[in-house]
């Protein structure tokens, strides 16, 4: 249901901003300590250049604005974050001490060995099918990927049964991801092309290839295009990007906060937040829970549609989905932020395209939306998975096998992955299960200690 009317949504969009032109130009071990989580509180930011891609990104959306009126927060999160020349994430890679932050894989190895764990462990639960997909939805620079891997092939009976899917829409990223994953070879010429190629097993794959662990890896653009199997799902950091629709509380009801021109020439920015004086398309899907007494609301219909999409197939061919992600359980209010050289930045129009936009994911709004197909678990805290998981053990392992002078960064890692006033707090983790009858939950939302 939330795929069709997010789909009559879009085409609403689409006929409303209909002639407007395109005014653009034609054992892994990580060290890095620093993460986009350790910043909680957003504060004022301001970058000193502005790149010709912002300019470019800022002149087209005023243009799209001046021609058809204000546009949805969700609208210009869209354009900044994956327009195909100029999106932040589309053509760079914004991720590490030179990118804008750094992502829990990347903070130790630890992490992804544990979710390689959980993806072993609950395809035994689920008496180990023959064969067994593995989709990550965004990918980054492969680094997750790289350690399920490297988990997978420590595991003799899952020889044969895996084959990793990855869904990535950035070339520059999935160039990346191949070369991590496969070695230096340059994706193949398919990957370039805007329309997924039909391969000989009838694949929407767009790139593959044999990985480093001998166990096969495909790209496509997106879920759907993905095959319809047995999967585990993993979605890390994925939906905290995705397009929010911003929703205020007025004496006239709800109406949805848009983006408009900003004409204060003394303001740095050429846009600005403001409310709709009607309803929008948006507030015909859009339907606030009567108990909730919060005054302005974040809504992002694209999440909703993936994770039905998701929780669907799950359902239907069976496997399980594990998401991580900070977020909250439905009480936060206005959470839209940007991220430039790992640091918060409240200003979200600042150099459009220059900076990632992020929002808090809303695990209740997801919780809703999978309930009717499949099993759901959490959200509980990063730190309690974790440590649920095991990683004290693994630390302690890890401590006896490597240099001692590697042993700082291994427990300061750890203990940024974990402690409440880092990450462990701040990041959630969801998992959904096909439905059963039986009394059964899944590894990392029970205490090792009961």
């Amino acid at each position: 249901m939330i795929r069709n009317c997010l789909m009559s949504l879009d085409n609403i969009i689409q006929r409303h901003f209909l002639g407007i032109k395109d005014l653009f130009k034609a054992p892994h071990m990580s060290l890095l300590r620093v993460s986009r989580a350790s910043k909680i509180l957003p504060f004022p930011y301001r970058c000193l250049s502005t790149t010709e891609t912002s300019k470019d990104l800022s002149n087209y959306l005023k243009a799209k604005i001046s021609l058809s009126g204000p546009i949805t927060v969700a609208d210009y999160m869209r354009t900044v974050l994956t327009h195909p020349t100029s999106g932040y994430y589309m053509n760079k890679d914004v991720f590490g001490v030179a990118g804008d932050f750094i992502t829990s894989p990347e903070i130790s190895q630890i992490f992804g060995e544990l979710l390689g764990v959980w993806c072993v462990n609950e395809w035994m639960q689920c008496g180990k099918p023959s064969k067994m997909q593995v989709v990550e939805l965004g990918p980054g620079r492969g680094t997750l990927a790289y350690d399920l891997l490297r988990v997978f092939r420590q595991f003799p009976q899952m020889k044969d049964v895996v084959t990793l899917n990855l869904v990535e829409v950035s070339s520059k990223m999935s160039s990346l991801q191949y070369e991590k994953l496969v070695g230096p070879h340059q994706p193949s010429d398919s990957a370039n092309k805007a329309t997924p190629k039909l391969d000989s097993n009838n694949s929407l794959a767009y790139n593959h290839g044999i990985s480093k662990f001998n166990i096969p890896v495909n790209w496509y653009y997106k879920l759907e295009d993905v095959p319809s199997t047995f999967t585990c799902y993993i979605a890390h950091e994925f939906f905290d990007v995705l397009p929010v629709h911003k929703f205020q509380k007025t004496e006239r009801g709800w109406r949805e906060v848009l983006v408009d021109l900003n004409l204060d020439l003394s303001s740095p920015n050429d846009f600005k937040f403001t409310v709709s004086k009607s309803p929008t398309p948006a507030l015909v899907i859009f339907q606030v829970d009567e108990k909730d007494n919060r005054d302005h609301i974040e809504m992002s219909f694209e999440s909703g549609a993936i994770i039905e999409t998701l929780s669907h197939r799950i359902a239907e061919n069976g496997g399980f989905a594990l998401i991580a992600d900070y977020g909250h359980n439905g009480e936060k209010m206005d959470t839209l932020r940007g991220f430039f050289k790992h640091q918060v930045q409240s200003d979200v129009f600042l150099n459009p395209g220059f900076a990632d936009l992020t929002a808090d994911v809303d695990f209740k709004y997801i919780s809703k939306v999978a309930s009717n197909y499949v099993d759901i678990f959490g959200p509980t805290t990063q730190g309690s998975f974790l440590q649920n998981m095991g990683i004290g053990v693994r630390l302690k392992v890890l401590l006896q096998n490597v240099k001692s002078e590697l042993h700082k960064d291994l427990i300061s890692g750890c203990k940024m992955l974990i402690d409440p006033e880092q990450m462990g707090e701040r990041y959630k983790f969801m998992s959904f299960l096909q439905k059963t009858e039986k009394d059964y939950t899944p590894a990392g939302f029970y205490s090792l200690e009961n």
